[in-house]
């Protein structure tokens, strides 16, 4: 189990208490935004100035803050930044400085995480079934889920393959996943967003937001784009580059070959719900970039 990561780990996001918090799969286990629990703790509308008194209030607490935040990638409206997390230890002691009567709930709360995240690992079934649960209570159709958790996997083969090829900067994995999507759609995931009018600060998944036929023409590009890689074998990132825009070339034909037949163009305006019940649906992170 020690060598196994959780299925797309980059952008996670779990809730206590109606609140988000994000987190990070880095050594092994999860570590969580600061900024975040302490929101979710204090109600605070400043959570920074929080954390400053905080640690002035908490002189053993300031002396050992070094050890306890560590700035980590994680996924915010303007793309991934690096910010103060901790993991699940360090995240105890910082709850000892808050006189929160949340403080309990969320000791409880943060061993559930940990144990699920645990269980998911040994059994990556269980992640799948807690997602789909998650997406049946946001309103999504069964059909419709099914094929966002494939192409969760067609992803994540992607990004494993991606890395057995020496890619592993996240600025890497958004510039190939552009060029996949350029090439499907003739728009980049960030030029997607603002065609579908997705506010630049929401934290709304694209694929989140995508019909059918949407998901449909990005599985096609990732899995070809996957299967050439595995087949060409690319060693530097030009190649790869190239072979990103080739997998992507194949489904772009794909979807003109539709929309001719269809005669309307595959490509919406609208997010799936709004679309399908008039709901709109904002799902923090995923596999955007």
């Amino acid at each position: 189990m020690k060598n196994q990561t959780p299925q797309n780990p980059k952008n996670s996001v779990v809730i206590f208490s109606e609140k988000q918090i994000r987190r990070t799969w880095h050594n092994q286990e999860w570590w969580f935004v600061i900024y975040d629990v302490v929101a979710a703790l204090t109600d605070s509308l400043d959570p920074s100035g929080y954390i400053k008194d905080m640690r002035r209030r908490d002189e053993e607490l300031s002396k050992g803050w070094g050890q306890i935040a560590t700035p980590l990638p994680v996924a915010t409206a303007g793309g991934l930044q690096k910010i103060n997390c901790s993991n699940t230890e360090g995240i105890f002691r910082i709850i000892q400085s808050i006189p929160s009567p949340k403080a309990e709930p969320f000791k409880k709360w943060l061993a559930m995480v940990g144990y699920e995240r645990i269980k998911e690992i040994e059994n990556p079934e269980l992640a799948q079934e807690r997602m789909k649960s998650l997406y049946e209570q946001k309103g999504y159709p069964k059909d419709w889920i099914d094929k966002r958790l494939r192409g969760i996997a067609i992803r994540q083969n992607l990004t494993d393959e991606w890395q057995e090829r020496g890619i592993h900067s996240e600025k890497d994995y958004a510039i190939l996943t552009a060029e996949i999507s350029r090439a499907t759609f003739g728009m980049t995931p960030n030029e997607y967003k603002k065609f579908k009018n997705i506010p630049a600060k929401s934290k709304a998944n694209l694929r989140d937001n995508m019909t059918d036929l949407e998901l449909i023409f990005t599985m096609l590009g990732e899995k070809v784009t996957t299967e050439i890689s595995k087949q060409e074998k690319p060693d530097n990132f030009s190649k790869n580059k190239k072979v990103a825009k080739r997998g992507g070339a194949v489904a772009g034909n794909a979807r003109k070959a539709t929309e001719k037949e269809l005669k309307r163009s595959v490509i919406s305006k609208e997010n799936y719900l709004s679309l399908s019940s008039g709901k709109s649906l904002k799902i923090d992170g995923g596999d955007d970039e």
